[in-house]
């Protein structure tokens, strides 16, 4: 039996797992067809956009000091859902090349997939990015079978070798650059990224006398995870299988990279000189404390402190006011579609970036100047 303690924990973190509800929404959806397929973006992009609106902010902020023992119903629902979105994407293609083959149209199919790729890029690459950092062993091996299912692996290393480490300057590839449109930051990052992460792992490897080719570079593992994911969708799909895996994946890829577009925008670190910039602060990253998009994407909107504070799990992650770091308008999912029509974006948010820039650095006048006087040694 829970004690009252720990019911009062379980109540708290169960908002937390609204995710697992999209599971059976796409079994539905898969075996229905139709108008059905629509359910999926429907839920992640509008649904939580209108409970936003009326559930409003979430302002309190947990105890960062809490102990581990007290998260362990927070932290179920990342370890629960690798072997879930496991399940669910592997037996898609199967009843997509299969049972579902006789009342799926081909477009039916194709859009069945784009939905399956809202979820593994929406969750799951989401909480792949909360179990990479985390010190046991188990749940970063989770965090990597995550990222091999939308065959975006290298994600980890670029993560937290790169971003953290550079996020607003201009070595870091995901800070989106001020007036830099979606549609040119996408396939901008797509390369560089996976340069960049490379490169990381390389010169680690370099400072240890160990060349790249070492069995200790995680690429080799991202690869044979990879290999292993594909083989299994070609295994019980055939090449339709492999195709529509493919597809989710880059479904699951523009996801992250819409998220990571809009976290960062606009906002620069001072440099200080000699390639040296100020220390992340939490004016660095775009804040959001709504609360129903927060509980869907495990607290990713207060992204403010998770720079600030790398290693905070996600229900100890704190929100701020508007004098300690720059606020978002809406939630992420509405966000995520002003971002996709740039006039609409620019129009939201370059007056918030120069606001931000007076606020935080009024010393600077020409920002055009500045960042162009930066000149970073290429990489």
């Amino acid at each position: 039996m829970l004690n009252s303690q720990q019911v009062a924990r379980y109540q708290r973190a169960l908002p937390f797992w609204v995710s697992l509800l999209l599971v059976p929404i796409s079994l539905f959806s898969a075996t229905h067809g139709g108008w059905t397929l629509i359910l999926i973006p429907i839920l992640t992009w509008f649904l939580f956009s209108i409970l936003d609106a009326f559930l409003g902010l979430e302002l309190d902020n947990a105890d960062p000091q809490i102990g581990e023992e007290h998260l362990s119903w927070y932290k179920a629902i990342t370890l629960i859902w690798t072997p879930v979105q496991f399940l669910l994407l592997y037996w898609m293609i199967w009843y997509a090349n299969g049972p579902g083959d006789a009342h799926l149209s081909p477009f039916e199919t194709i859009f069945l997939f784009f939905g399956v790729g809202v979820i593994t890029g929406s969750i799951g690459i989401n909480y792949s990015h909360e179990l990479m950092h985390q010190k046991d062993k188990t749940e970063r091996w989770m965090g990597d079978i995550l990222l091999a299912m939308v065959l975006y692996s290298h994600f980890r290393s670029e993560h937290l070798l790169v971003h953290h480490r550079y996020v607003g300057t201009p070595r870091d590839p995901v800070t989106a650059r001020y007036n830099e449109g979606f549609h040119r930051f996408f396939p901008r990052v797509l390369k560089s990224c996976w340069l960049s992460a490379f490169r990381a792992e390389k010169d680690m490897l370099a400072r240890k006398g160990l060349p790249w080719t070492h069995l200790r570079n995680p690429f080799f593992r991202y690869w044979a995870l990879q290999a292993g994911m594909m083989a299994l969708a070609l295994l019980l799909g055939g090449w339709t299988g492999l195709a529509l895996f493919i597809w989710q994946a880059l479904v699951a890829i523009w996801q992250l990279e819409l998220v990571n577009y809009i976290e960062h925008y606009g906002l620069t670190r001072k440099h200080l000189g000699d390639g040296k910039y100020e220390h992340v602060k939490p004016q660095h990253s775009w804040n959001s404390a709504h609360k129903a998009s927060n509980w869907l994407l495990i607290n990713l909107q207060r992204h403010s402190d998770h720079h600030y504070k790398p290693d905070r799990r996600f229900p100890l992650l704190q929100t701020y006011s508007d004098g300690d770091a720059p606020q978002l308008p809406f939630g992420y999912p509405v966000m995520t579609i002003a971002a996709m029509i740039p006039p609409l974006w620019r129009k939201v948010m370059n007056p918030r970036v120069r606001r931000w820039r007076q606020m935080y650095y009024p010393e600077i006048t020409n920002w055009k100047a500045y960042n162009k006087a930066q000149n970073p040694q290429p990489r």
